[in-house]
């Protein structure tokens, strides 16, 4: 049954992108490509964690979690007619101590606690020139597709990232790679390998579908199962926004709906999605406003959210039996789509531009049913013209077991845990 759903993919992916993956008139037309723009940055990253004495993660460094990271991201564009052609290629130099010392280490927010590889991915595109003990290096390309568009067509086949739904904080619908509420550098998204295309309606409104294709990870097989086809309407009506989703995704159901309009000068927004899958039904909820203002002189934005996760532990339970009950939520970590372990959370943003060249944030996620919270201060400085500094102060409040003061793990008395992350990110663009 699998292997007949996956001939009828094929079979949709060779006719709505026209053949784009093996025609030879798309490479005829990449040679053709004129007006080519370069461009890149590279990203200097520190992060340091205090570590508690009852953590578990003493025995990886001792009091302090360390995390070194260079990335070097090289663009290249062009565009011939309806063509466009997109590259980018990463270096990526990383020591962390968290990539020795534990075969299955406890990642709830520690960053550096693996490095991004393709091995589910259509494509091979990520070459490990070295991995061992806390360090790694790694040469990939991020992005490489090609593009048509006309009139009313857009098609994009090959690796790109794609965002959607209406959450700031917390975001149900952005099923494909979505950022952790956490963090603090979002410029790119991991690219996934994808057809995209996208339909202009006469009336404004457009359709969107996506398939990405990917592997399984046991066998590297290509498999329907561990695939993704959605498809998207986006519409108007009347002031409001609205969103109609529709997908197979790892072979759940998933139904979502998104609003976002107009109230009194604040920006309304919010997606339900509802998630069927062999192992059970779920849904979850992201409801928020965000209101801009000036005062003494400084533009201001704030942004208020209620995320309910139709995945998450009820009561705040996260034994290792009670976890391990809860399959929805399992995989969703570990692939990457969900970040929060509990149900309720309340998440609230207040930005202060200081001067067009200087911004302070400060974030606050709090789940409800602990309860616990992260507090997150965020400085972000455009220092030169091609130059910004990050830096931002994560500290988690809450006690032992909780979400955010850290999960109770084997042996007994001992928890996932940090204390205050410090982050700093120094970036140059070129």
């Amino acid at each position: 049954m699998r292997n007949s759903k996956l001939t009828n993919w094929c079979l949709i992916l060779l006719l709505f992108g026209g053949g784009l993956s093996c025609s030879t008139y798309v490479f005829a037309q990449i040679t053709e490509l004129s007006g080519w723009t370069f461009g890149g940055h590279s990203k200097y990253q520190y992060i340091h964690s205090r570590v508690p004495n009852d953590s578990v993660l003493q025995a990886v460094s001792g009091d302090g979690l360390k995390l070194h990271n260079l990335e070097v991201r090289l663009k290249a564009s062009a565009r011939h007619d309806h063509w466009d052609f997109n590259a980018q290629v990463q270096f990526i130099g990383v020591h962390s101590d968290m990539l020795s010392g534990f075969q299955d280490p406890p990642r709830q927010g520690l960053p550096g606690a693996s490095v991004i590889n393709d091995d589910q991915r259509w494509f091979k595109l990520t070459h490990e020139i070295r991995n061992q003990g806390k360090n790694a290096v790694l040469l990939r390309l991020d992005r490489i597709n090609i593009a048509y568009t006309s009139e009313k067509i857009a098609l994009r086949f090959g690796r790109q990232a794609i965002s959607w739904g209406n959450g700031l904080l917390f975001t149900p619908m952005d099923i494909f790679n979505p950022f952790d509420p956490t963090a603090v550098d979002k410029e790119y998204k991991t690219g996934d390998d994808m057809l995209y295309g996208q339909y202009l309606l006469d009336n404004g409104n457009d359709v969107q579908a996506v398939a990405v294709v990917r592997r399984n990870s046991i066998d590297g097989n290509i498999d329907q199962g561990e695939s993704s086809l959605a498809v998207k309407l986006h519409g108007f009506w009347s002031d409001t926004e609205y969103d109609v989703l529709m997908a197979e995704h790892y072979g759940d159901r998933v139904v979502g709906l998104g609003l976002a309009t107009d109230i009194a000068g604040a920006i309304w927004q919010g997606d339900l999605v509802w998630i069927d899958s062999d192992s059970g039904s779920s849904f979850s909820v992201v409801n928020g406003v965000s209101y801009s203002w000036t005062k003494g002189g400084h533009n201001w934005t704030g942004l208020l959210e209620y995320y309910y996760n139709g995945h998450g532990q009820a009561g705040g339970d996260y034994s290792a039996a009670s976890l391990e009950a809860n399959p929805l939520l399992l995989q969703r970590l570990l692939r990457g789509e969900v970040f929060n372990l509990g149900r309720h959370y309340l998440g609230s943003s207040v930005m202060l531009e200081v001067t067009p060249l200087l911004k302070l944030s400060s974030n606050l996620l709090i789940n409800l049913s602990d309860p616990s919270a992260l507090a997150q201060l965020v400085l972000s400085h455009d220092w030169k013209e091609n130059i910004q500094l990050l830096v931002a102060l994560d500290i988690p409040i809450g006690p032992n077991g909780s979400e955010y003061g850290g999960i109770e793990v084997e042996p007994a008395g001992l928890y996932a845990s940090t204390g205050p992350t410090l982050f700093t990110q120094l970036a140059w663009y070129f």
